[in-house]
């Protein structure tokens, strides 16, 4: 993100080149699929995540579980705001290949794709999708029959 606004593109410029449409990524092993109703589910689903990537749902080793709570906060930020500005079912799938973990979460918005906020006072929120970008290796949005899923992959540290 950082590099993209030392470049002197205008906010709209960055929110498109941070989020922009990309087929999912292929090869990854789904774990399992979360289906939310609320956000009073998102407690869950950390605990969930917590549990399948480190063995326990709660943070036990913070000086080693640097990945997986970049991922945790990914999950946390891409399920809300599907939550909050998509339509039903939203679900949050989890994949991995290798060292790398898919983090996907699909809502049936379809004619809303992910959009950073611009030009607002920072105090009001709505940075979330900037988190995500930083956070993760790589990331994107596609439609897939009747839903958008927005994703994003981290690597774990060794």
């Amino acid at each position: 993100m950082a590099s993209s606004l030392r470049t002197g593109l205008g906010d709209e410029a960055v929110a498109v080149a941070l989020w922009h449409s990309a087929p999912l990524p292929s090869g990854f092993r789904e774990h399992w699929c979360q289906e939310l109703h609320s956000l009073a589910e998102l407690g869950q689903l950390r605990a969930r995540l917590r549990a399948t990537l480190t063995g326990s749902p709660t943070v036990t080793r913070p000086e080693r579980e640097h990945w997986s709570e970049r991922l945790v906060l990914i999950a946390d930020e891409l399920a809300s705001n599907a939550l909050r500005h998509g339509g039903a079912p939203v679900a949050t799938t989890l994949g991995s290949a290798g060292n790398e973990w898919l983090l996907a979460v699909s809502d049936s918005s379809l004619e809303v794709p992910p959009a950073p906020a611009q030009g607002r006072d920072p105090g009001l929120g709505g940075f979330g999708l900037y988190l995500v970008a930083d956070l993760s290796v790589r990331h994107g949005w596609t439609r897939h029959r009747h839903a958008k899923i927005v994703w994003a992959v981290v690597a774990a540290d060794d």
